[in-house]
């Protein structure tokens, strides 16, 4: 979760940074692609943790 959350704040100041300052799209595109690569990040852990734990319960 940690890591999620320190993808998810660098993203934003670079999205906020790409966006304020005049030629530096580059810095926005970057924050873009971080934003979507934390999102999939939190996707591919809760998918993870939730077969983890549909796994540790015996059938009945």
């Amino acid at each position: 979760m940690a890591l999620f959350l320190v993808l998810l704040s660098s993203a934003i100041v670079l999205v906020i940074i790409g966006a304020a300052v005049d030629g530096l799209l580059y810095l926005l595109s970057t924050g873009v692609l971080l934003l979507i690569v934390a999102v999939l990040y939190l996707l591919v852990c809760s998918v993870a943790h939730s077969v983890a734990n549909s796994r540790g319960r015996p059938a009945h």
